[in-house]
């Protein structure tokens, strides 16, 4: 069960990677329209009227799609000063501990969403710039984004719990702890390798 828990984890990753490229490309996107925006007000005369509200989705969309990848690779900020001077044992049921608590935000998170999608949608809401954008687009990308963080924290959650259960607290601590250094490095180092295409 493990090492289906273990499939099904790095698929959900392969999707969160999938969308953390797209939501970089969505920064990319941004800059550019926020760059031609003030090229055409400040030299043309002319302006989208409604740069600050797409953007804005934008930025919000981008983020809740890169949650699942952030996860993923474990690069959430954490302060784990205490934890790592801890004896394995101690530290894996810890780091189950703040994934449970991750996913119960993240199920709120995903909850608020959604109402609001709901609600959106109920009163047939638009934003208020020259586009009258209707609100129900840019919330339902951004609740998507959010639901696939919550659907990583699921299968991380299964994956971790049965390790815990076959007694395999390195297994967890690999998948759940903080990077090292180690990881920060070889990360770098791959990095700087197909940098020179190879």
């Amino acid at each position: 069960m493990l090492r289906a828990a273990t499939g099904l984890r790095r698929a959900v990753a392969a999707l969160a990677a999938l969308m953390a490229y797209l939501a970089g490309w969505n920064y990319v996107f941004c800059a550019v329209f926020v760059t031609g925006d003030i090229i055409g007000r400040n030299v043309f005369g002319v302006s989208s009227a409604a740069t600050v509200e797409v953007t804005g989705y934008m930025l919000a969309c981008g983020i809740a799609w890169g949650l699942a990848h952030t996860l993923a690779r474990r690069a959430h900020i954490r302060v784990d000063v205490l934890l790592n001077q801890l004896p394995l044992r101690a530290r894996a049921p810890l780091h189950l501990l703040s994934l449970v608590l991750l996913t119960g935000f993240a199920l709120f998170c995903a909850w608020a969403a959604w109402s609001l999608w709901d609600e959106s949608a109920l009163f047939d809401a638009h934003d208020n710039s020259a586009l009258r954008i209707p609100l129900i687009w840019p919330q339902g990308i951004w609740g998507v984004g959010i639901a696939a963080f919550v659907l990583m924290c699921a299968v991380l959650l299964l994956e971790a719990l049965l390790a815990l259960a076959a007694g395999q607290p390195g297994e967890l601590d690999r998948l759940l702890g903080s990077r090292s250094l180690q990881d920060e490095t070889e990360e770098a180092l791959e990095a700087v390798r197909m940098a020179r295409g190879g």
